[in-house]
């Protein structure tokens, strides 16, 4: 199934002293790499949001520390389609060293395609025919305008 990957440079807060990123931090650099599919698909969540009150939202997480990542390292993550039903999409997870390919963090996110309702309530709805051929393409896209130089 499809795959996406961008880097990314763990910036300055992000990071204890021993190298450990906060781990929330781990998880939006995840939010932000679907995000970044969607978009590359021609799907990006403002739209939806704006066609049809609808977008992905999470569902369930489940993320391993492996390795630390310090201020200034550049961060490959990767998410794989590994599962889509009528209305999640399960993402295996990994972030690594762009340089070295050490693991930093590995897991696997479930997102719901839902609907916001008329009464601010969200409801789980099927995901439109054209997300999933979008989706079920095989293959990988790889982010490249997400590469940029070292930054102090």
């Amino acid at each position: 199934m499809i795959m996406y990957s961008r880097e990314l440079t763990v910036n300055w807060g992000e990071s204890d002293p021993f190298g450990l990123v906060y781990f929330p931090l781990m998880l939006a650099w995840f939010n932000d790499t679907e995000h970044e599919l969607l978009r590359a698909v021609g799907f990006p969540t403002n739209r939806m949001i704006a066609e049809n009150r609808s977008a992905f939202v999470m569902g369930d997480v489940h993320f391993k520390f492996i390795g630390p990542a310090a201020y200034g390292d550049r961060v490959r993550t990767v998410i794989q389609l590994a599962k889509m039903t009528k209305s999640t999409l399960h993402w295996d997870c990994k972030a690594e060293h762009s340089s070295s390919g050490e693991l930093i963090t590995m897991g696997r996110a479930i997102r719901i395609h839902a609907q916001i309702q008329d009464d601010g309530n969200i409801k789980s709805i099927p995901i439109p025919e054209d997300i999933r051929d979008a989706l079920s393409k095989p293959g990988a896209l790889v982010d490249m305008a997400a590469k940029h130089p070292e930054s102090d």
